[in-house]
């Protein structure tokens, strides 16, 4: 029959129906066909009408599913599907469902075919199988709210977790009652609701044994999700388990995860992309406890965040408040707030992976909610506990635990390279906006007078100095003249807007002592070493930054409200209570610290420009920068310096042991101390660099 039809449209004009196609839409054949299958009469019928309808609207060119004797029975059809799990027509069901799912992505208004008023379908079918997540509760809709318990042995036993064997899912998932599944936004206004049995058929199929069946169902979804009609995306947020599906997948799989799993091997394990590839621990020469179970639990959010990038907006709205308020809150929040030093390590460790990983805008919103809360106004000491779980995010960046302070801390730093202007400025930004970190003094006669006379209003003479005695031929880039540099005030701005960069460069480079200093002992650790870095990174910072418009120039003084008080704010609070104790922390606290605060340098914003990479801003009365706390850091140093014998050879073989230059030897006393030193100089060089790459930007055309 299918030979016939098939050959009748090839010898006939685009288009145009044959006798043949006219007599199987006319007499109902697919009806017909639909009632031996579905009695499976005789016994192979299902397989064989499954087969006759993938072939036949995978091989016929002329649209079909339009006419009502087609997509009727196609409906029936699908009911069928996913009946009965590893029933030996599965890889059938599963083959006929993607070929529907890909004539409904090449003609998307064909949906609305398939969205059914319930209430209709209900009375007309008693027996209706529905896995609608507000349906009445019949034989099949267990199939959503079934509780199942939680193995013993997190995800052993299978061997394909990127393809995510849905036996997976029956072990794993935690009772979905109890992640709350009502609480998603569902009519509940009377009106009749829509069933969406393609999505539903298919939801049953991701449970499949089979990992082929799964992944090819989780396809399909994915092939729906994306489909532009409102109507479908409504139906699937609201009438269907797909919500459920995901989150509780997602829960059962982190709860799965052994709480002895190494934070470091969370961090290392290699990309996962969900159902492309197996995972067998016996082929595995890096394996470690708790691998497989690592990677199901990835590759499935991974799976997630996939969906929700392809999805029509309001399905991904629905699905990322979903994840947010089931997984986030009620799953992962709980872990993070807890006292226990490894409970916090691990979980925390599996947030940063999380963040790494997300790349879909409305999920990342979701996560970015959920971390920082949606707070925009400015920051106050009393205030900076009002969303409980960003201020002990914050709080761990300096907690008694190296480990568990650089692990949170690097999570920020991958959080601030996303994608999202409310990051910065939840954390930064909105306690820079009224600049009330500057003092606003107007020019009194005697500045006036040497304005005039082409002096510096309010010039210090660094010769005079005591923390620019260190000046000498060397520290000056070459054929620049140090000198300081003027205040801005309506009476005598500065020419372009910011202050000389050399003067800002030189400021940073001479910030460290000269006795301090150990880079110009080795080769090729020199100041233009992160240039190079620095105008890269500043460059994808801008591109990234270019779409939320931020101004050219800071707020001018005359509209900002100076008299409020200024507090930093609990995030940069931390990084500068974290960088004044550079010389007292360990080795690789510093770098994480120094790397979070470079990091917020390289912003395009002219408030976190002039905050934190402008030595000459007049900082207000009680207010601190980010070059006076390295400046009160180096007068720490200099008086320490003193104290400690053969200070300059000691601080140069640790800059050698710390490149690898020189073996492991006898203990260095005093190594902190040193280590901390060297980080001092090379965060100054680097600082050095970014604010001239910046300038250069800004300057170029």
């Amino acid at each position: 029959m299918l030979d016939i039809l098939v050959q009748e449209e090839n010898e006939r004009e685009s288009g145009e129906t044959g006798p043949c196609m006219e007599y199987l839409l006319h007499h109902k054949i697919l009806e017909t066909l639909y009632t031996l299958g579905k009695a499976d009469c005789p016994p192979g019928m299902k397989q064989q009408v499954l087969l006759f309808y993938t072939k036949l609207l995978g091989r016929i060119r002329q649209p079909l599913l339009p006419h009502i004797n087609v997509h009727r029975p196609v409906q029936k059809l699908i009911r069928l599907c996913g009946e009965v799990l590893a029933t030996p027509t599965e890889n059938e069901e599963i083959q006929f469902l993607c070929i529907v799912c890909a004539k409904l992505k090449q003609d998307p208004y064909l949906v609305n075919f398939f969205l059914e008023n319930k209430s209709k379908s209900l009375a007309s079918k008693g027996t209706l199988s529905v896995i609608s997540a507000d349906a009445p509760v019949s034989a099949d809709s267990s199939q959503c709210h079934q509780p199942q318990e939680l193995p013993g042995a997190p995800g052993v036993g299978h061997t394909e977790p990127e393809e995510e064997p849905p036996h997976q899912m029956d072990e794993l998932s935690a009772s979905l009652d109890d992640l709350n599944v009502t609480s998603l936004p569902e009519a509940s206004d009377g009106r009749p609701k829509q069933d969406y049995n393609l999505v539903n058929s298919l939801l049953t199929l991701t449970r499949s044994p089979d990992g082929r069946i799964a992944v090819k169902a989780c396809e399909g979804l994915m092939l729906l999700v994306s489909l532009p009609e409102p109507a479908a995306a409504k139906c699937l947020a609201q009438s269907t388990c797909l919500c459920e599906l995901l989150t509780g997948r997602l829960a059962s799989l982190y709860q799965a995860l052994p709480q002895s799993v190494d934070p470091l091997d969370i961090e290392t394990v290699e990309a996962v992309n969900w159902g492309l590839d197996s995972y067998s621990h016996k082929e595995d020469a890096s394996a470690f406890p708790g691998k497989r179970a690592l990677i199901s639990f990835l590759s499935w959010f991974d799976y997630c965040d996939q969906l929700i990038k392809e999805a029509q907006k309001t399905a991904a709205v629905a699905l990322a408040k979903a994840i947010h308020e089931r997984f986030f809150i009620g799953v992962m929040e709980p872990q993070l707030m807890q006292t226990s030093e490894m409970g916090i390590l691990t979980s925390t460790a599996l947030l940063h992976r999380i963040v790494r990983q997300v790349t879909s805008d409305v999920l990342l919103q979701e996560m970015v909610t959920f971390i920082l809360g949606e707070q925009r106004e400015p920051e106050t000491l009393s205030e900076i506990g009002s969303h409980p779980l960003r201020h002990r995010l914050i709080e761990h960046c300096d907690h008694i635990s190296d480990e568990i302070s650089i692990m949170t801390l690097r999570m920020f730093e991958h959080l601030l390279q996303k994608p999202n202007e409310h990051i910065l400025y939840n954390l930064v930004l909105r306690n820079l906006e009224e600049r009330n970190y500057t003092e606003y003094r107007p020019l009194c006669p005697e500045d006036k007078d040497a304005v005039e006379n082409g002096l510096v209003a309010g010039a210090v003479d660094l010769e005079e100095d005591p923390l620019f005695t260190d000046i000498s031929p060397d520290n000056i880039l070459p054929n620049q003249e140090w000198i300081s540099s003027p205040h801005a005030s309506p009476e005598h701005p500065k020419n372009d807007g910011k202050t000389e960069v050399h003067k800002i460069v030189n400021s940073f480079l001479c910030l460290v002592p000269d006795e301090a200093k150990s880079s110009y002992h080795v080769e090729g650790t020199g100041y233009d070493t992160y240039l190079r870095d620095a105008h890269r990174q500043f460059r994808d910072y801008c591109a990234v930054c270019l779409r939320w418009e931020w101004p050219g120039a800071p707020k001018p003084l005359e509209k900002c409200d100076l008299e409020a008080a200024f507090f930093e704010g609990h995030f940069l609070k931390v990084l500068f209570d974290r960088m004044g104790r550079i010389l007292d922390q360990p080795y690789d606290v510093n770098l994480q610290v120094t790397s979070v605060l470079s990091r917020l340098c390289l912003f395009p914003h002219p408030h976190t420009h002039e905050y934190l990479l402008d030595p000459y801003v007049n900082l207000a009365s009680g207010c601190r920068s980010l070059f006076s706390v390295i400046v009160r850091v180096v007068g720490d140093l200099m008086v320490r310096i003193q104290r400690i014998q053969d200070f300059t050879p000691k601080l140069l073989l640790v800059r050698k042991r710390l490149l690898g230059l020189e073996p492991e030897g006898q203990i260095v006393d005093h190594i902190t101390l040193l280590e901390g030193v060297i980080v001092l100089e090379e965060f100054c060089k680097e600082l050095a660099a970014i604010a001239f790459v910046k300038y250069h930007a800004s300057a170029t055309p």
